[in-house]
């Protein structure tokens, strides 16, 4: 053990610890989940030292030998070099502050121990004057949580989800000549292909990848340069900027200085913003294992139009049962990942005056919403949607059994009878074609045609015209005309 002095006075540090007296009060303070802060957290907030000393180098604010040893003892923390000693447990003081200090202190005297075995002077670099230089933990820890969770947005999520996409449009043609019946409130309705339902699952993915990716835009704006209150009390005007500069080169994402220092350290609302967009993705993710799930109940009774890997035996007491595991374990990250995005929107509420006092939870519900998110659709797409198989003879049983293609003779003898063909035909067990044959409402071939279920999946369009200009004025009605909009799928409103 070695004896370490702070602002409040001694305190008892171990020796191989880097970190000094602040740290270890942090340690015997907040003994509370054993939990300590995500590991990518740490390693941003190492990348942001880096970059405040070089640019206080730049600026003319740090001397060429302490920004070069800081630089390399924060190159070793964002490299997780030091991972161990950074102890600070995530129920902390709420500005982060602790780790901040835990960050400065372990910096300050790996530099000093750098310095020395370069021929430098014992004690030369002060975890504040030095490494904290131009900066407060209220606009260095808001930056740390913004860079590290955009880069695990980047790195990670953002690749999971496109190998799940890539999967599941990889069945999408495998599966496209397969004809099936929908279904909606779980129950039977119009035809399509089996390809077109997983095409659907394709694109809820992809367009989680862009709520994703929208995330890490709204994060690209940093506090930094803001100090205590977003006044920059105590840094250089261009500090900010050249942060942003060096973290972009350094990370490959385009950060940028706060529009307002004041909203960047006083609220949380992109990150609550970002949590929204996980809970998203979240639901999608859910929403897709549990059709999954279903459409491969069974064997016997159930859907059974999917075949699902089995990947491991189902029960302890039932031989041979396989259980849809993989889709159970992303329904049970969903519910989870919801769970964390609910804690930061109310972490978003706490803030008071000019400062959040929630960060260190908001870092921590978002780095394992999005590590849990990213493991689970990883192996969801590997050991789930790659191995699926379609049952086609299940397929077809259920598409022929189903009176639901009764909708494709509306237009041709109206709602009301086709209503009574399907009602007389589920009463008697009779099919749609012996009925409507009966009562000579159509013709054996047209019946045939209008019945054959792939062409119910490619409707023809049953307008006469199905290009419209955009000059052609299709309605009229109370002064407000709707004109046709070329390459779109809807109508403007425009007012004479």
């Amino acid at each position: 053990m070695r004896t370490e002095k702070d602002s409040m006075g001694e305190m008892t540090v171990p020796d191989l610890a880097l970190w000094g007296a602040s740290t270890q009060r942090a340690v015997t303070n907040f003994p509370i989940s054993g939990r300590r802060m995500p590991a990518a957290f740490i390693r941003a907030l190492g990348l942001i030292k880096l970059a405040a000393a070089r640019a206080n180098l730049e600026l003319g604010r740090l001397r060429p030998e302490k920004s070069r040893f800081i630089q390399q003892a924060a190159r070793e923390v964002a490299e997780g070099r030091h991972a161990a000693q950074f102890p600070v447990d995530i129920f902390q003081t709420g500005s982060g502050t602790s780790t901040n200090t835990n960050l400065n202190e372990v910096i300050a005297r790996r530099a000093t121990q750098l310095a020395e075995h370069g021929g430098g002077q014992r004690a030369s670099i002060h975890p504040n004057d030095d490494v904290n230089l131009g900066q407060s933990s209220n606009d260095t820890m808001p930056t740390a949580l913004h860079v590290s969770v955009a880069l695990a947005l980047h790195g990670d999520l953002t690749s999971a989800l496109a190998g799940l996409a890539a999967a599941l449009e990889r069945k999408s043609m495998d599966f496209e000549g397969i004809v099936k019946l929908g279904r909606t409130h779980l129950m039977d309705a119009t035809p399509l292909t089996l390809g077109q339902e997983f095409s659907g699952y394709a694109s809820q993915v992809r367009k989680a990848g862009e709520r994703v990716r929208h995330g890490i835009a709204t994060l690209g704006e940093l506090a930094v340069g803001g100090t205590a209150v977003g006044t920059g009390l105590n840094t250089h005007r261009e500090f900010a900027a050249a942060i942003c500069r060096i973290l972009g080169a350094e990370t490959g994402l385009p950060f940028r200085e706060a529009r307002n220092h004041f909203e960047a350290q006083a609220a949380r609302d992109d990150c609550v913003e970002v949590a929204g967009g996980l809970a998203a993705v979240a639901g999608s993710l859910t929403k897709i294992a549990n059709d999954l799930r279903l459409l491969g109940s069974g064997p016997r009774a159930g859907f059974a139009e999917l075949r699902l890997p089995a990947v491991q035996p189902g029960s302890s007491i039932m031989p041979g049962k396989a259980n849809p595991v993989m889709c159970e374990m992303l329904g049970q990250v969903g519910l989870y990942v919801q769970g964390l995005a609910q804690i930061v929107i109310a972490c978003g509420r706490e803030g008071q005056l000019e400062l959040n006092a929630t960060i260190p939870l908001i870092a921590h519900c978002l780095h394992d919403a999005i590590r849990c998110l990213a493991n689970g659709t990883r192996a969801f797409a590997e050991k789930c949607v790659a191995g699926l198989e379609a049952d086609a003879e299940r397929c077809r049983e259920h598409l022929e059994r189903s009176l639901m293609l009764v909708t494709a003779l509306t237009p041709r003898i109206g709602y009301d009878e086709a209503a009574r063909v399907e009602h007389e035909a589920q009463a008697t067990g009779r099919s749609l074609r012996e009925v409507v044959l009966a009562h000579r409402l159509m013709d054996a071939a047209e019946v045939d045609r209008v019945l054959e279920p792939l062409a119910m999946t490619r409707p023809a369009d049953p307008r006469p015209h199905a290009s419209t200009s955009a000059e052609e004025v299709m309605e009229n009605e109370g002064g407000h005309f709707v004109e046709a909009v070329p390459a779109a799928p809807s109508f403007r409103l425009v007012r004479h």
